[in-house]
């Protein structure tokens, strides 16, 4: 039984990412993710915020010597080279001591002027790199085409820098999902990740204060990326990976039905361990076997808007009068 598939140009022995999370900042961690069965990993994100110091100080060797600006305080700005350089020697070594694909991640906020920095990136072993792009849809100055445009920008300035594979992270909040996902596809990157999940506020209602909360994804939450993949497969043209809500082997096979390449797997690896990765795998094993498939390819996509009879159920958003 073969459970191969290719993403983003890379070969992976199956269709298991290990998604950017604690755990992937670490190399003991990375190597028990990889000894469960992952097939890649996406190191924990780097953030954009934090490369930019980096492109100021290349600036500044370059017009001023070596003088900072003096808005930067010195010592907020020596954490955070500390922080670059550690996420460099940490590409390098996860590539010394992993036989798994190693992709870097940059969490990427408002700017593009940081993507020199990507060269870096490739420069320390990274295989891909997946940008994890989202810009909150708050500010009301801006209209929807000006906020995408910044997604554009961004992937373009990338692809200019590097010659690995370019990957992409985005959110549900657009305006037109199924054209930006199309649009986006078509621009070089070699894959796209439906969807990111991001930090929630909550209230405390008895100190009155605003709190982190819902840190982890749950198993209801996989809805959102199987319908847009089951939407959006044959008619990207890069591939597609599900992300959020994934917790067990039927979820991930119901994301390869509907058209995903691989699927990325984070907050499940909290909650069981990790061998909830080994027991997804043996889960898609036993059904592969059960419905006589012989690899992914056999049964990808079989359930996407395409293939399906109705595919006006992907398309419905209204609950119907089921029971009476």
């Amino acid at each position: 039984m073969n459970l191969e598939v290719k993403y983003a140009g890379l070969t992976l022995k199956n269709p298991i990412i290990a998604g950017s999370s604690g755990h992937t900042a670490h190399i003991g961690d990375m190597l028990k993710l990889e000894e469960a069965g992952a097939a890649a990993i996406v190191l924990k994100s780097i953030f954009e915020e934090e490369i930019f110091h980096e492109f100021e100080k290349e600036m500044n060797d370059l017009e001023f010597g070596h003088e900072l600006s003096e808005h930067f305080d010195y010592f907020d700005y020596q954490i955070r080279q500390t922080n670059i350089a550690n996420y460099l020697a940490l590409i390098k070594e996860a590539k010394s001591k992993l036989s798994i694909p190693v992709i870097a991640s940059v969490n990427c906020v408002y700017s593009h002027e940081w993507t020199f920095f990507a060269k870096k990136l490739e420069e320390s072993g990274a295989d891909a790199i997946e940008l994890n792009m989202f810009y909150l849809p708050s500010d009301l100055s801006q209209t929807s085409e000006e906020k995408e445009e910044k997604y554009f920008t961004t992937i373009h300035n990338i692809l200019h820098e590097v010659s690995i594979p370019v990957t992409l992270k985005i959110s549900h909040y657009f305006t037109s999902l199924g054209t930006v996902i199309k649009a986006l596809s078509e621009t070089g990157i070699q894959g796209m990740v439906l969807f990111n999940r991001f930090y929630s506020p909550d209230f405390d209602i008895e100190q009155m204060e605003v709190k982190p909360s819902f840190v982890f994804s749950n198993e209801k939450e996989y809805a959102m990326p199987l319908r847009w993949i089951a939407i959006m497969y044959g008619k990207t043209a890069c591939d597609l990976v599900a992300s959020t809500g994934i917790h067990s082997g039927e979820t991930a096979i119901k994301m390869l039905l509907a058209g995903a390449t691989a699927v990325q797997v984070a907050s499940v690896v909290y909650e069981q361990g990790f061998g909830a990765i080994t027991s997804m795998l043996n889960d898609i094993q036993e059904w592969m076997k059960r419905k006589g498939f012989e690899s992914i390819d056999d049964f990808r996509g079989k359930l996407s808007w395409n293939n399906v009879e109705d595919p006006a159920v992907f398309e419905r958003v209204q609950f119907m009068k089921y029971f009476k």
